[in-house]
């Protein structure tokens, strides 16, 4: 039987940060309030495209399986915030890898994107269409963020993460997985004429992200837990089977509560939310490589990850690490670093939703 080994992992963190404290000086907040309802206490900020950051997550991704470009069969990239629509992104960074027969497309689920990707690679490799895939998760969300909405617009933050999978014949890579939708729940969380709307094509584009926190938690903790539910009955485990939990990262709250209800212990959870913030498709593979990093993930290792996003959709998975949890090698490409603060980078966002960086600037507040 063939399975879709994962053997190289890779991400890039972009090194502009917003801390709590730099949020509260241009929003009606404080670390401690926004630490508490979330467990974040930075997020950070890309001054490069989105593109660019999966590419040089994937780049190190290649490095760390040994794996050369021109022997990818497939790219897929995992984003709520691609360049464009047409051409998809994932043509831009099979390109910029040189990976010149990898077939290469986007896909859009919200923050379950990556793990949705990773499902369908999987899929293909078993069923023998294709050898190797690069699946990335990338995601620039400050773009999209309203600074007039205290309630969301400390959420998020940008970054990139990519894994390699090649068929094996080991028992090993996606064992189970589960994608799902919760039903008739897609307004709690969407961002209006993000798309090809008549709106968005007549109007001046104002990104203002719709958020309905209760209904969001309520509905996220229900359709992680029958999700699991269901890849757990798929492979005839339990909770206790589960060596290491990846979740995605939004809020601290909702990993807690599914942990409670999985009656899982907090140790074996990955949290990574403090670090990275919600990064949407990027989440789980940032938390996945942090994990390897730390030496978490140990050879054989039955790992579980839960995902929910907007639409609601939802999703969990059994992940059986192989034999090897060091990199191959390492990459030596990189993205040149930009020339300023966090407060330069997001200055025009700031005019545009009415907060005045320069008053602030000249006030000595930022």
């Amino acid at each position: 039987m063939r399975y879709a080994q994962i053997t190289g992992w890779g991400k890039y963190a972009p090194p502009l940060l917003m801390t709590n404290d730099d949020m509260a000086k241009i929003v009606d907040t404080s670390d401690e309030w926004i630490y508490s309802r979330s467990g974040i206490r930075q997020r950070h900020y890309s001054h490069v495209s989105t593109g660019e950051m999966a590419w040089l997550s994937a780049e190190r991704a290649l490095a760390a399986a040994g794996v050369d470009a021109e022997e990818i069969d497939l790219v897929i990239l995992g984003s709520t915030t691609p360049e464009e629509i047409c051409p998809n992104t994932a043509s831009y960074i099979k390109n910029q890898l040189g990976a010149t027969k990898a077939a290469a497309f986007d896909l859009n689920s919200a923050c379950t994107s990556w793990f949705y990707a990773l499902n369908s690679a999987t899929d293909m490799i078993k069923s023998g269409s294709i050898n190797k895939a690069l699946v990335i998760g990338a995601e620039r969300i400050s773009l999209a963020m309203d600074w007039n909405k205290r309630e969301s617009c400390f959420l998020f933050g940008d970054g990139a993460g990519a894994v390699v999978i090649e068929a094996s014949g080991q028992e090993s890579g996606l064992l189970a997985g589960k994608m799902s939708c919760v039903p008739n729940s897609r307004e709690c969380l969407h961002l209006p004429n993000w798309g090809m709307s008549p709106a968005h094509l007549t109007d001046d584009i104002f990104i203002s992200l719709n958020f309905e926190g209760q209904e969001i938690f309520k509905s996220a903790v229900k359709g992680m837990s029958d999700a699991i539910t269901d890849v757990l009955e798929k492979q005839g485990l339990t909770p206790d089977d589960i060596d290491l939990f990846v979740p995605h990262q939004a809020n601290i709250r909702i990993i807690q509560t599914l942990a409670k209800r999985l009656d899982f212990p907090m140790e074996k959870v990955v949290v990574a939310i403090d670090e990275y913030a919600n990064t949407s498709a990027a989440s789980i593979p940032l938390a996945l490589c942090d994990a390897l990093e730390e030496g978490r993930v140990k050879p054989g290792m039955t790992i579980l990850t839960a995902t929910f996003g907007a639409g609601l959709t939802c999703g969990a998975g059994i992940i059986k690490w192989g034999e090897r949890v060091e990199p191959i090698g390492e990459s030596d490409k990189s993205i040149p670093e930009f020339d300023g603060t966090v407060f330069d980078l997001m200055k025009d966002s700031f005019t545009h939703y009415g907060v005045d960086a320069t008053h602030l600037l000249s006030k000595g507040k930022l």
